[in-house]
């Protein structure tokens, strides 16, 4: 697995999109988003259809055609900097096949946020623009309008990445030690295994540095997501695992219990407890990048910042 190309890092005034492309935003978390980021003297500016709703399905923003559109918009306007997503919840694969790939391609790289449902994207841009992503808070999202940590982490990450070129998490221990290299990927292990198959997801996670986690899942859920990637082949060669945060899919010990045994036989460095995802206080953690996990330091380096 090769690094991917780095957009380059943000300036003050920076001009960035919010756009919506999975579950509905709520209008108050979206404004107080919006504060933040004009608080770091970025010019936000809201896709028309971040605040629609289905006609059908009020578990999507707005039609798939639409939330396609103020995407594609977004990233081929030559103003726009950088695209942050509004939430996660559930909807970018239904839209991801309406993207024009070429012409986003032909807009030239620029930085992308989000997670949880948009590690979809995160696939289709690593697959189709070869394009370094950040798994990241996300501008309307709860933990990020809460958190100083969150907020702090992402924007260091976006006006001056060299500064967190080593990732540390608070609480990071090693399920299984060791030190390896690679090259992140990864994100929501539900979304992961729904890709397989499809044109947008990377044939498999060899050579690369596996970042896992996911929220309000059983667990034997999780067991058939790892088993899927097992058994489809998908873990072959990885280089090492860390783990983020897993909210509600309690009992912890259960979980934790299920996870060395579907990971701890892949013979690499696991680290848990990473802090990214859905927690308080997430990482950004740059997809795409050249870095090592030292699983015993509870530490990720990068090789070169994020953002260039």
């Amino acid at each position: 697995m090769k690094p991917l190309q780095r957009p380059s890092r943000l300036a003050p005034g920076a001009r960035v999109a919010v756009v919506a492309p999975s579950g509905p935003v709520p209008e108050e978390r979206l404004q107080a988003g919006l504060d933040v980021l004009r608080g770091w003297d970025l010019d936000p500016v809201v896709a028309p259809h971040v605040l629609d709703r289905h006609p059908a399905f009020d578990y999507l923003a707005g039609t798939d055609a639409d939330r396609a559109a103020d995407l594609q918009s977004a990233w081929c306007d030559p103003a726009v900097d950088a695209v942050l997503c509004a939430r996660g919840g559930y909807g970018a694969q239904r839209m991801t096949d309406l993207l024009d790939w070429d012409a986003m391609r032909a807009a030239g790289p620029k930085v992308f946020v989000g997670f949880s449902d948009i590690t979809a994207l995160h696939e289709a841009f690593a697959r189709r623009l070869g394009l370094v992503t950040l798994h990241g808070p996300m501008a309307a999202g709860i933990d990020f309008l809460k958190n100083a940590r969150a907020q702090e982490h992402l924007k260091a990450t976006l006006f001056a990445p060299d500064t967190v070129r080593v990732i540390a998490s608070d609480g990071g221990t090693p399920m299984v030690p060791g030190r390896a290299r690679g090259v992140t990927l990864g994100g929501c292990l539900a979304l992961l295994a729904a890709d397989l198959g499809t044109p947008h997801a990377r044939p498999s996670a060899r050579g690369g540095l596996l970042c896992l986690e996911d929220v309000g899942e059983e667990p034997y859920r999780i067991d058939r997501y790892l088993t899927q990637l097992l058994r489809a082949g998908w873990l072959d060669g990885v280089a090492g695992v860390l783990l983020g945060s897993w909210e509600q899919c309690e009992p912890a010990e259960l979980l934790r219990a299920l996870l060395a045994d579907r990971l701890g036989g892949l013979g690499v460095p696991v680290v848990e407890d990473f802090g990214f995802g859905h927690c308080a206080g997430a990482l950004t953690v740059p997809f795409g990048v050249s870095a090592e996990l030292d699983a015993d330091a509870g530490t990720l380096t990068l090789d070169e910042p994020a953002l260039r």
